[in-house]
């Protein structure tokens, strides 16, 4: 990093992914001159501790970017559609982790793993959008399977945990389990059925097409992050009964052969992954190995028997932290050492 430092808000501040932003800011001890927690007015008031200090949260408003050089929105696709711009505007290079922004062409989506060239397309509107938190894990994953012998097909599962809906969905999960032991009833309010003891293929709304909107995603952003628009991508994702950490099971076709052998050792050497693949020690990612960690975990590597050219692999990460915080952090510090 330069020596410069900056004013970073951070909009969403009270949130799971806001708070999980604040630590990681801490932890990598990004250069902040001052800092402003943002929130909504039913949140402003409260205090957000940042490097030891404590901060009263402000209503986000339209002035509340004046003077501000970062700032990593994470409090929806409404407030970032009304205040992105809005920050922008006023000189602020906004960092938006919601899907307000993603597919616009004249804004890059970026994993510093694995695009961190298109941050410089910053300028153009003066936002850059965090991926969503499944596709991050996927794309580092698959980054240097792609550059090795290129990618014609993604069929990917998704686990994902009930972190990825927020705090309304951890306590009810919660909730629901107490309830269940004691044998009580189970309320449900946050997804359409019980999650506790359950399993839901059901992310987002669900489109003419068949496939849920968090299923479009994953094609289309990965597309965008990889840059090959001809890369054909179907993904399931299921919301399981885990507080933190996604799991996918993803089955690549590439365009020439790689061996389960060379594909564990380009794995190995890129950057932002840990390797986890030794069966014969009941070896293999699992959530509560990625939760809390910055790396995204890859095993179960192993070539498809079904078809030439297959391979599968098993990847987890931290959704709220690389799927979502880290990463936004990381394309500050991209920013900030190259652009700024």
């Amino acid at each position: 990093m330069n020596n410069k430092k900056y004013t970073v808000a951070v909009v969403g501040a009270t949130g799971e992914v806001g708070g999980e932003m604040i630590r990681v800011l801490e932890e990598l001890e990004f250069p902040v001159s001052a800092f402003k927690p943002l929130a909504s007015k039913r949140s402003a008031g409260m205090e957000v501790m940042f490097n030891n200090i404590g901060y009263i949260v402000e209503e986000l408003t339209e002035d509340s970017f004046t003077g501000v050089d970062i700032a990593l929105f994470s409090a929806g696709s409404g407030p970032s559609r009304d205040f992105a711009p809005v920050a922008a505007k006023a000189g602020c290079v906004v960092i938006d982790n919601s899907n307000a922004w993603r597919m616009d062409s004249d804004i890059p989506l970026v994993v510093p793993e694995v695009n961190p060239h298109a941050v410089g397309d910053y300028k153009k509107k003066g936002i850059i959008a965090n991926p969503n938190c499944s596709t991050i894990q996927m794309v580092v994953a698959l980054n240097p399977i792609k550059k090795a012998c290129g990618i014609e097909r993604i069929v990917v599962a998704t686990y994902q945990a009930v972190s990825g809906t927020g705090k309304k969905a951890i306590l009810e999960m919660e909730q629901q389990i107490q309830s269940i032991m004691a044998g009580q009833a189970v309320e449900v309010k946050v997804y359409p059925h019980r999650i506790a003891f359950n399993c839901l293929p059901h992310i987002g709304p669900f489109l003419g097409n068949g496939y849920t909107e968090e299923e479009m995603k994953m094609l289309h952003e990965t597309r965008k992050i990889l840059e090959d628009d001809t890369i054909m991508v179907s993904a399931t994702t299921v919301r399981v009964p885990v507080f933190y950490g996604h799991s996918e099971s993803i089955n690549i076709r590439t365009r020439e052969k790689l061996s389960a052998i060379d594909a564990r050792a380009i794995l190995f050497n890129a950057p932002g992954i840990r390797v986890m693949d030794n069966p014969d020690e009941n070896i293999y990612p699992m959530p509560m190995d990625a939760t809390g960690g910055n790396e995204t975990l890859v095993g179960r590597i192993r070539e498809d028997i079904s078809q030439e050219n297959g391979l599968e692999i098993f990847v987890v990460a931290d959704n709220i932290r690389k799927g979502a915080a880290l990463n936004a952090v990381q394309i500050a510090e991209i920013l900030i050492n190259e652009y700024l």
